[in-house]
């Protein structure tokens, strides 16, 4: 026999974020949201070259790594190559006209260096909240799209242990 429609468990959306599931008299409310729940993978590292060739002939020639070709990314003012590693990549950066951010790293570092490690998160604006509510500042006020195409934040080096993290959702 089929039970009478009032008795079967009921699903209602009460606020944006929130279920509520009603069943038999009683009713429970959760969360929908998704949480942050940490840092996964590393991702990247990325270094700043002042010679792109020339890196990208070190990691080919002297280290045998798979390199990708330069791929010009004016809308972040950097020509990059990806050096494709077993457990993770880096990333070549060089700049891309005057006004890109890595030029004036590059003045500041003449033989260039590491400029950023890309680590993983699975909800990024989950994670940006819970950065700003740890106190931790933002680069950008909003996610944006990174050069892997996914949404990234970069978090200030000074609340980072001097270094600029990159978060990529995966």
């Amino acid at each position: 026999d089929l039970l009478p429609s009032s008795s079967l468990p009921r699903v209602t959306m009460m606020a944006l974020g929130r279920l509520t599931v009603r069943s038999f008299g009683s009713s429970a409310s959760f969360s929908t949201a998704a949480a942050f729940t940490g840092i996964g993978r590393l991702n990247h590292v990325a270094i700043a070259v002042p010679e792109l060739e020339k890196a990208t002939t070190f990691y080919r020639d002297v280290m045998g790594a798979k390199v990708s070709a330069p791929e010009a990314l004016p809308e972040h003012g950097v020509t990059v190559v990806f050096v494709n590693l077993p457990n993770t990549k880096i990333e070549l950066l060089h700049p891309l006209g005057e006004n890109s951010p890595i030029a004036n790293f590059i003045k500041n570092n003449p033989s260039g260096g590491i400029h950023h490690v890309c680590l993983e998160g699975e909800n990024i604006h989950a994670a940006l909240a819970q950065f700003k509510a740890k106190g931790i500042r933002a680069l950008n006020a909003e996610p944006k799209i990174g050069a892997h195409g996914k949404p990234v934040v970069f978090l200030h080096p000074k609340d980072c242990g001097g270094v600029l993290v990159e978060v990529e959702q995966v």
